[in-house]
């Protein structure tokens, strides 16, 4: 039999599934932004979403099982490891189905592919200081002058354009991966990446003010 030390562990090991259910995939979330960013910033051809790798763990659950098997019953080292056991077999399908975030949807594609071919007409107007980022992962008018006269209407909708389809990605990406409320996250980690990836010479807009990368 356990020894009663150890079933307060146990609880508190196994109240820890409650809150990783709804934990946001801060890193996974980094990865499908800088793969869609990369292919519309830069024209690269698109990767392919990358599979969760498997890790092997055959090998430290047989050492964990031999040395479950060595132990005495009454030893608390029994009660940590089943513990362990009984975590591992709970949160494994939780981190399976949050180990990566689906950006392969036709939705989405489609989104991509817009977004993609309309970067030719907005590049020079990046180079130009005339557009850039803003904090809200979108891109706005940063000065119009910078624009000739004839050409400022269909800049305005070059930019009403891509910020319509910017929005709908990153509602598209938090509906598909069965978590709407996940599209503030993905949007700020956007607005990150969008900077981050950005050639050099381009603007953004951070803390109200403007500044050139």
């Amino acid at each position: 039999m356990l020894k009663r030390s150890g079933w307060p562990l146990l609880s508190l090991l196994l109240s820890a599934c409650v809150t990783i259910n709804i934990y946001f995939p801060a890193a996974a979330a980094e990865e499908a932004a800088r793969t869609i960013v990369r292919d519309v910033l830069k024209g690269d051809e698109a990767a392919p979403a990358q599979e969760p790798k498997e890790e092997q763990k055959e090998g430290s659950k047989g050492d964990e099982q031999s040395l479950l098997r060595r132990q005495l019953p009454g030893q608390p080292g029994v009660a940590l490891l089943i513990a362990g056991h009984l975590l591992e077999w709970l949160v494994e399908p939780v981190q399976a189905s949050q180990a990566d975030i689906n950006i392969n949807t036709p939705a989405i594609s489609r989104l991509r592919k817009s977004m993609h071919n309309r970067q030719r007409e907005l590049e020079p107007w990046y180079r130009k200081g005339a557009i850039g980022f803003n904090e809200s992962g979108l891109v706005a008018i940063r000065d119009l002058k910078a624009v000739p006269l004839k050409e400022r209407n269909r800049v305005k909708k070059l930019v009403a354009d891509e910020n319509r389809d910017r929005n709908a990605l990153y509602r598209e990406i938090a509906r598909a991966n069965g978590h709407p409320e996940w599209e503030e996250d993905i949007r700020k980690t956007f607005a990150r990446i969008w900077v981050e990836e950005a050639p050099r010479g381009y603007w953004y807009r951070k803390g109200g003010s403007w500044k050139k990368k």
